[in-house]
């Protein structure tokens, strides 16, 4: 099974644990690996990890001052800041990465944390309380005003911030949001190959649809294969309505041009 086929099943259970969805995502980023084994040892490690904690600040204590995993300000577009086995390996992440490691790390100690997608900045909450704690800063708590700084630095001064910021984000939404900030950095650099996989991946989960289906055929493209990218779109041409049908025809088309 490759590592596309192994996120979708894992994705379309009911309830799927983050733990493992985040790493079997990661393994689209290493097509020659053993998927499988990588997974068993981010979650032994991860395992490793929750040995002996017993509180939220000694979970905080053992992550970022023992273990040394800090927020990765230097090169924060490395594609490795959001591969969860990089991240457990380097020490290193984005603020969604090493809140995967600190929520699932929390579960096995038995403190239930869950994340916060708040806009530009992805913090971690004990679940049940205010505490909202600032992960890329060294597990930081966070008053509300410094959570308004940080929203206010990515989103700008007029945007609306309140309550609605600080709603729990469930798994598959947390994927989805890795999933983007890995789209993002394989268009920047034009990977097209990469970018088919995360495409993939993204359209196995919910809010996926037609610009995600043009951007993959365009990467497949990108790749020379304009035969698969075409018959892409024209197979979801037949289940589409008729505005879109044409749209996904057309691109077909332009595909099928480059043959000629």
């Amino acid at each position: 099974m490759d590592a596309v086929a192994r996120f979708t099943e894992l994705v379309g259970a009911p309830d799927p644990p983050l733990d493992r969805a985040a790493l079997a995502l990661a393994a689209g980023a290493a097509p020659r690996a053993e998927p499988g084994r990588d997974i068993e040892r981010g979650l032994a490690e991860l395992d490793r990890l929750a040995v002996g904690v017993t509180s939220l600040d000694g979970l905080v204590h053992r992550l970022f001052v023992q273990e040394a995993f800090a927020g990765n300000g230097k090169d924060y577009y490395d594609p490795r800041n959001s591969l969860l086995p990089h991240v457990l390996r380097r020490r290193l992440g984005i603020p969604i990465t090493l809140a995967v490691v600190t929520i699932e790390v929390g579960r096995r100690a038995g403190i239930a944390l869950e994340g916060v997608g708040m806009p530009g900045h992805f913090l971690v909450r004990a679940v049940g309380t205010h505490t909202l704690l600032d992960v890329f800063a060294g597990g930081t708590p966070l008053t509300p005003a410094e959570c308004e700084a940080r929203f206010r630095a990515a989103a700008g001064p007029e945007a609306p911030f309140g309550p609605h910021l600080f709603t729990a984000t469930p798994t598959r939404a947390i994927l989805v949001r890795m999933l983007e900030n890995l789209r993002a950095i394989y268009r920047s650099r034009r990977s097209a190959a990469d970018l088919e996989w995360v495409l993939r991946m993204r359209l196995a989960l919910p809010g996926a649809g037609m610009p995600e289906r043009l951007e993959l055929a365009e990467a497949l493209g990108d790749q020379a294969r304009w035969v698969d990218g075409a018959t892409l779109l024209e197979r979801y041409a037949d289940g589409a309505g008729s505005a879109q049908a044409e749209k996904l025809t057309n691109a077909a088309k332009g595909l099928r041009a480059h043959l000629n």
